[in-house]
């Protein structure tokens, strides 16, 4: 049996959740996002925005939730469902778009910041990458202080930000067009917090107090997101600028608006590596959960600064689709089916299912629904899910009768 976790040595509180949780909101990609939904016009685009920031935050929720309850990383509750090989399918998945989201965001950080101060785009992802290091090497446990201080320097920017992009906004400097549908708007709002679905239990499996954390994790991290979403599509709307680092320029956010990029980018990005890190240990223990991360970091350095990385719409439907019939597996597994495959060599049923869920998804991609492709795809994931199970029960319970 897998050795848990002492809360004794290893809990974490709600408020040290909540910051981490911040941190990954704070985010120049989520900012980038928002831009892309300024064709519905700021009201439609807000709703959109809320709609899909409660869809996935949900998820989040019950994600974390069943990390938090186990002890168990993300990697690690998959094999619940999966299996012990079954799960390295999605470990491997896992560790692949941990490896793309620190190299976008590296490159859109680095990017951003040359746009402010024009040292080479190559110089900002080395910075970046370097301080990323630096946070690796510190510990999540051990940020403390440096963590919150930085969370503080962030929440006071980004204010700071809003009431630049929005102070005396008057007539919109683009026009609401039909270009972008609602459901593919909502579909891009659910995007982010559905990317951190495989990584939250690598959190809240430390917590203290599971449900607590867990549900201050998914609040904070949607409230934060929805922020950065509205500042991104406010700029977009009633600046014309889709350049983030032009914004800040011209509004006279010289060093602080540098500040911001920096800081956020390399808060939300550490996420990504340090739990890149504990992906590769469900594959095998002979890796090293912090040196995999400063691995990770440095191939996403050396991919932002050779590859441009500009439009993630592709990545980040690519992610959902994979991802989205996975979580729903796991969710109608331990919620509602109540079961635990994890001394199986592989569920074949399960990877059927995923597989049907993630065609399912892709399909969903070009139907026009008012909430996206992922609900009625997790939806659907699920209810298949719970139907095989009790079809297979009737089946057993038959023919013990005979």
């Amino acid at each position: 049996m897998k050795e848990k976790i002492s809360i004794k040595e290893k809990g974490t509180s709600v408020s040290a959740n909540s910051l981490i949780w911040f941190g990954a909101g704070v985010s120049i990609a989520e900012i980038l996002t928002g831009t892309y939904l300024a064709p519905l016009g700021f009201g439609k685009g807000l709703a959109a925005i809320a709609l899909g920031h409660v869809i996935g935050c949900a998820l989040l929720f019950m994600a974390g939730l069943i990390g938090g309850y186990t002890r168990r990383s993300s990697m690690e509750t998959v094999k619940m469902s999966f299996g012990q090989k079954g799960s390295l399918l999605f470990c491997g998945l896992n560790v692949l778009q941990l490896v793309g989201w620190t190299s976008i965001m590296i490159y859109d950080g680095g990017l951003a910041a040359n746009g402010i101060f024009n040292a080479g785009l190559w110089v900002w992802c080395l910075v970046i990458g370097g301080l990323i290091l630096v946070w690796l090497l510190i510990g999540i446990r051990n940020l403390g202080k440096i963590n919150t201080a930085a969370m503080a320097a962030l929440f006071v920017l980004t204010l700071i930000l809003c009431r630049v992009i929005f102070a005396g906004s008057g007539e919109p400097s683009m026009e609401a067009d039909s270009s972008l549908s609602f459901g593919a708007a909502v579909e891009l709002s659910v995007a982010m917090p559905l990317s951190w679905l495989p990584l939250i239990s690598d959190y809240t499996r430390e917590a203290e107090k599971p449900l607590g954390a867990t549900a201050a994790s998914a609040l904070v991290y949607g409230l934060v997101s929805c922020f950065m979403y509205v500042i991104g599509m406010g700029a977009a709307i009633y600046t014309g600028e889709y350049d983030i680092s032009v914004i800040m320029v011209k509004a006279g956010l010289g060093a602080a608006g540098l500040l911001i990029i920096v800081l956020s980018t390399v808060t939300t990005t550490f996420l990504d590596a340090y739990s890149a890190g504990v992906s590769s240990v469900s594959i095998t223990h002979r890796i090293k959960e912090k040196w995999a991360a400063v691995a990770v970091t440095i191939a996403g350095t050396a991919a932002a600064m050779v590859y441009p990385m500009d439009n993630i719409t592709d990545f980040l439907y690519l992610i959902g689709s994979v991802f989205a019939p996975m979580i729903a597996i796991q969710i109608a597994d331990y919620f509602i089916i109540r079961q635990d495959h994890e001394a199986e060599t592989a569920n074949i049923v399960n990877l059927v299912i995923w597989l049907a869920g993630f065609v399912m998804y892709r399909i969903l991609m070009h139907v026009d629904t008012p909430v996206g492709s992922t609900l009625p795809d997790m939806a659907a994931t699920v209810a298949l899910c719970v139907v095989c199970r009790r079809v297979a029960a009737a089946g057993r319970a038959a023919a013990s009768r005979v």
